[in-house]
């Protein structure tokens, strides 16, 4: 079976864990005064990009479009004929490999480096595009993004805590299902369904939010100032416990990994007590941020600065850098070394006993990443994230609060990014 709880523990970090988590909360607290005392004016808020006239050009050419799509729909059917079709042994079939690390692990590099790409290669979409309609169902109200909040949680699940998540008839269910229904919705809905229902397209344009590539108020491709695009992350309850969800599930994993969790649950039913954990992980971070942004100047704030979701709803874009930095920090060696697996069982995805890419018999290289440098992209990640999202929530608080205001009314906000830091630190880095 595939361990597919991210990376395993991390007891050898080049210095004492105390010493790292005061350290990474330490310049976090630094990184909040020193944009308290020098930053008083929003920089990110309404900050235009160097339009890319030439690239917008190449990107929206059909030929394009037309080999984006081809390429997402060799993909998904490689995915689902390998996990239908392929060996049923787990380590002999790369479908798990190519889901959980190819896929769910890919989709961060692929949305920092290359922007809102994953909507024009989208299977489903192309899909259910081909069903041609004169007019679709409107939208629920108030639906916003939690159907792809549902699909994120059903996906966590299946990799946190069903112990058969990387049988490849699992993934091949769990595949098809979910293609089955979002392509039947946006046949209903249209094309709009997927923005807000498809978890995985809705977790890449959140994360591409922190690209230097992005699309401009007139559709066209621009070079950004990456936290202003972050800037504009929609102001959305959903979005809330999108990220909510995304930062509790991956405390939950490491938290999983303790060898006090493993003492306490040894004797339980894994699929309830893992249950439980995980709902309580990802409660006790949604309470803490809503806590936090709640109380966040709520005083100071100016009648109608904020939208429906309120103060939580406001800052919640500065999660998205610290869930990457937790994303980066949990699963980086894994996909290092898993990730080989899957290019080295692909030379016989169906288990016909090929030899497609010349690779039979080769074996995962693990030495060519040491300890030391895993450690310290696990914490450099996660300081880095929190940095960065305090950057962020300090730029739209200067545009929310006076200047004499500022300071104070960010202090719960500090707490649960400190808080944030010095947990992920504890977590990632569990033996």
């Amino acid at each position: 079976m595939l361990p597919l709880h991210g990376i395993g523990g991390r007891g050898d970090l080049p210095v004492p864990l105390w010493l790292a988590i005061y350290s990474a909360g330490a310049a976090v607290a630094v990184s909040f005064f020193a944009l308290a005392a020098f930053w008083s004016r929003p920089r990110f808020e309404s900050v235009a990009g160097r339009p890319l006239e030439f690239l917008t050009r190449i990107v929206d050419h059909p030929a394009t479009r037309v080999v984006l799509k081809l390429a997402g729909l060799a993909a998904l059917a490689l995915l689902l004929g390998a996990a239908w079709f392929g060996n049923p042994e787990p380590s002999l079939n790369p479908a798990p490999t190519w889901l959980y690390v190819w896929i769910w692990v890919g989709i961060i590099p692929l949305s920092l480096l290359c922007g809102p790409i994953w909507r024009l290669a989208n299977p489903l979409r192309t899909i259910a595009g081909l069903v041609r309609r004169t007019s679709y169902r409107r939208l629920p109200d108030g639906i916003a993004y939690w159907p792809a909040v549902a699909g994120l949680a059903g996906f966590l699940w299946l990799e946190l805590v069903y112990p058969d998540g990387s049988d490849p008839r699992v993934v091949a269910i769990f595949a098809t299902t979910y293609a089955v229904l979002n392509v039947a919705a946006g046949i209903v809905y249209g094309p709009s369904w997927f923005a807000i229902g498809d978890s995985f397209e809705v977790y890449a344009e959140t994360l591409a939010r922190l690209s230097p590539l992005g699309r401009g108020a007139d559709g066209r491709l621009e070079l950004r100032n990456p936290l202003a695009g972050l800037a504009t992350t929609p102001q959305q309850p959903g979005l809330v416990g999108l990220l909510c969800l995304l930062l509790g599930s991956t405390a939950f994993d490491g938290l999983s990994r303790w060898s006090v969790w493993t003492r306490l649950t040894g004797g339980l039913d894994r699929i309830p007590a893992y249950t439980v954990g995980l709902i309580a992980a990802v409660a006790i971070v949604t309470a803490l941020f809503l806590l936090a942004g709640r109380t966040t100047g709520a005083a100071q704030i100016r009648p109608g600065a904020v939208g429906d979701a309120g103060l939580p709803g406001a800052f919640v874009h500065s999660l998205v850098p610290i869930a990457i930095g937790y994303a980066v920090a949990h699963y980086f060696s894994f996909a290092m070394f898993q990730g080989q697996e899957g290019w080295l069982l692909a030379t016989d995805p169906f288990g016909r006993g090929w030899d497609l890419l010349g690779t039979s018999g080769t074996r995962i290289d693990y030495a060519f990443l040491g300890t030391g440098l895993i450690a310290g992209v696990q914490i450099g990640a996660i300081v880095l994230g929190h940095v960065l999202g305090v950057v962020s929530a300090h730029d739209r608080a200067a545009d929310l609060f006076r200047r004499r205001q500022l300071r104070r009314a960010q202090y719960p906000m500090l707490a649960a990014m400190v808080a944030f830091t010095a947990g992920g630190i504890a977590l990632v880095t569990a033996s």
